[in-house]
């Protein structure tokens, strides 16, 4: 791609915000209680950030493709965030107080955020505390699983069983056994994501190969050196794919457990500013669990792309031949 022409794609790549922008600053609103501060810092924060990557992108021509490719996406949400402005603060087309506009919403963000960060602690907390103990769990069983016959027998038709059923239907049982709604809430998200990922990690190892333990056993490796050298390498691509997936269901799980039954998170937040029909709130909620998501499956796909990295080499190879 030409320098005019990448050129051209950044200034596109950040029209949609700008035309947001300069609506937010050009046009009135009418209702003089809604603050555009925090909006219209947001978006030029976007400009910047855009503006930024296209500069970067610009001395790495391998990231210029990749920049080309989200230009028309970041030019529609421009968009997408204008007619919003329009239709919500501006003009009022949208029934209030179901639709508001963005202005209201990012205000939430200055207005109440400390009690915004203090759930976002408590969630964040419950998260990875439910999320890492499921993981290293459904780790752990799939190694057994998979590494042992007689395990594969008896403990593989109960992770079948077991994961089938919601994790929120565990939610009465953890609530009396356990002595605190949190440690409950821990206990389900880790009941969610042990089930895919112990089922990725065991069918991972049983499908390795056999050739390989051979091999392993011809240069003299044991038992130990096949599990942790052959069967378990092969099984990290089917683990990631496990982790992944045990990743939604934990968000999702997160939000149902603190929505029924915890004393502090977003899914706290959300409830609670439903209770008192400030669904500008709740927008502003849900926007940051978006975010938090989307951060987090982007962190696990950097950690599976530098732990999987030979597979690059590959994804390569199989591209040339063809």
């Amino acid at each position: 791609m030409s320098n005019v022409k990448f050129g051209i794609t950044v200034i596109f790549a950040v029209l949609g915000f700008g035309l947001a922008l300069v609506a937010s600053l050009v046009i009135p609103t009418p209702d003089a209680s809604i603050n555009d501060a925090a909006y219209r810092v947001i978006l030029a924060g976007l400009i910047l950030l855009y503006l930024g990557t296209g500069t970067f992108s610009w001395f790495k021509p391998n990231r210029r493709e990749q920049f080309a490719k989200c230009a028309p996406f970041r030019f529609v949400m421009g968009l997408v965030l204008l007619a919003w402005d329009l239709l919500g603060t501006k003009f009022g087309v949208l029934p209030m107080p179901f639709f508001p506009g963005p202005s209201k919403v990012t205000w939430v963000f200055v207005e109440e955020r400390e009690f915004l960060f203090k759930n976002l602690l408590y969630s964040l907390r419950l998260y990875f505390c439910g999320f890492v103990s499921g993981v290293v769990a459904g780790v752990g069983t799939g190694i057994i699983i998979g590494w042992f016959a007689r395990a594969n027998y008896w403990i593989m038709p109960v992770l079948k069983m077991t994961g089938v059923i919601p994790a929120v239907a565990w939610m009465p049982f953890a609530l009396t056994v356990f002595p605190s709604s949190f440690i409950a809430g821990c206990f389900l998200v880790s009941m969610c994501a042990w089930f895919p990922v112990g089922f990725q990690t065991a069918r991972g190892m049983q499908t390795t190969q056999k050739i390989y333990f051979e091999v392993a056993q011809t240069i003299g490796g044991g038992r130990l050196y096949a599990l942790f050298h052959v069967a378990l390498p092969n099984a990290l691509p089917s683990i990631f794919t496990g982790v992944s997936t045990a990743n939604g269901l934990a968000f999702t799980t997160l939000v149902m457990t603190e929505m029924m039954g915890a004393r502090g998170g977003l899914g706290y937040y959300i409830n609670w500013a439903k209770a008192w029909s400030s669904y500008y709130k709740v927008y502003a909620a849900i926007i940051i669990m978006a975010i938090l998501f989307s951060l987090i499956m982007k962190i696990i796909s950097k950690i599976q792309a530098r732990t999987l990295v030979w597979q690059k080499g590959l994804t390569s190879n199989v591209e040339e031949r063809g």
